[in-house]
């Protein structure tokens, strides 16, 4: 069970990075579409559930550790794609490792007033020494953190839960048609597909059967729709222009449960920082073949993601996680019917 637990603990810490834990990517894929955005949580997160177990039966089935040794098993045929996939996909992790830079520093800038590039410099820094630990002190760290962010997470949504009327969210948020809804739920499932297979790679060896596999992929189901769930109702509280916010979850905390400010300040910089080493090591693992270039590798991301925290979180959140979640869909179906071949 504890082997489970590990992995569960690394799969929740790649999700619920910046983008997640500050509101942003529950705003831009679901709250926006009122009541039906929670059905779309629930479709994404049944969608997530798949994929893990997908993937981990197929790791199981043919031993695979590296991106590029299961993109050989989803496809056989076609070499000429392979690299241009590979690179795609080491790209949009690259980006999104810098969306953690730039979140941590933005959470510095709205919060505590200090300038975003000291945050984004901190996290680098400290994301760079964990590199040089590898997988297992990335295990270990998710392992540590993630359990904490989760409890402080549930203990935040059922305080606001009290006096907040659900079914009055039309009051607060657009309505929209059924179709639009549901892309958007395929579409924020699909792009973290391509974040988490080549983080679900890196975790082979904590994963020994199928009836394993399962346990670890409705466990992460559960716990993904629920902190989904928890975020969404903090955007309820909002009472201003929510498009001009940064991170609209932490401005609900700090106005309207002052108490817990810090709290869930904690969160949000304890989930950046497990995503950011999950992704970072994923990539690192996925583009160098020794101990030299990898150091040197991790080195230039760390200062590059620095740099680039400038352009702003909410900017790269709403124009790049859209662009790589419709990339995803391609992904996820080649991975259900690679399933059905191996079978």
């Amino acid at each position: 069970m504890r082997n489970i637990l590990k992995v569960v603990f690394v799969i929740i810490g790649t999700m619920i990075g910046a983008g997640f834990a500050s509101g942003q990517e529950v705003y831009l894929f679901f709250f926006s579409y009122g009541i039906e955005g929670l059905i779309g949580l629930l479709i994404s997160g049944l969608i997530i559930g798949l994929v893990i177990y997908k993937t981990f039966i197929i790791v199981n089935k043919y031993g695979i550790s590296t991106y590029k040794e299961f993109l050989d098993i989803l496809i056989k045929k076609d070499g000429k794609i392979k690299p241009i996939i590979n690179t795609i996909i080491n790209i949009f992790i690259l980006i999104t490792f810098f969306i953690m830079i730039a979140g941590f520093g933005a959470y510095f800038e709205q919060e505590l007033g200090i300038n975003s590039l000291i945050g984004s410099g901190i996290l680098s820094i400290i994301v760079f020494a964990i590199f040089m630990t590898s997988v297992k002190g990335v295990v270990k760290a998710n392992e540590l953190l993630v359990p904490i962010l989760i409890g402080f997470l549930v203990i935040i949504g059922v305080i606001n839960l009290k006096d907040l009327h659900v079914f009055e969210l039309e009051n607060y948020i657009i309505r929209t048609n059924f179709s639009s809804f549901v892309l958007s739920a395929v579409l924020y499932s699909s792009y973290n597909s391509i974040l988490l297979i080549p983080v679900l790679l890196t975790l082979k060896n904590y994963i020994k059967d199928k009836k394993q596999i399962l346990k670890i992929a409705i466990i992460s189901t559960i716990i993904i729709v629920l902190l989904s769930i928890v975020v969404f109702l903090l955007l309820v509280r909002v009472d201003v222009d929510i498009t001009k916010l940064e991170m609209p979850a932490v401005y609900v905390v700090s106005n309207m449960f002052k108490m817990l400010k810090y709290v869930y300040g904690f969160i949000i910089l304890g989930s950046i920082f497990t995503t950011a080493i999950s992704l970072g090591t994923s990539f690192l693992q996925n583009t160098t073949k020794n101990k030299k270039s990898y150091t040197q590798i991790a080195l230039i991301m760390c200062i590059t993601s620095v740099i680039i925290s400038k352009i702003g979180f909410s900017n790269l959140v709403s124009l790049l996680y859209p662009i790589f979640g419709y990339l995803g869909l391609l992904q996820i179906l080649k991975l259900v019917i690679t399933k059905m071949q191996i079978k």
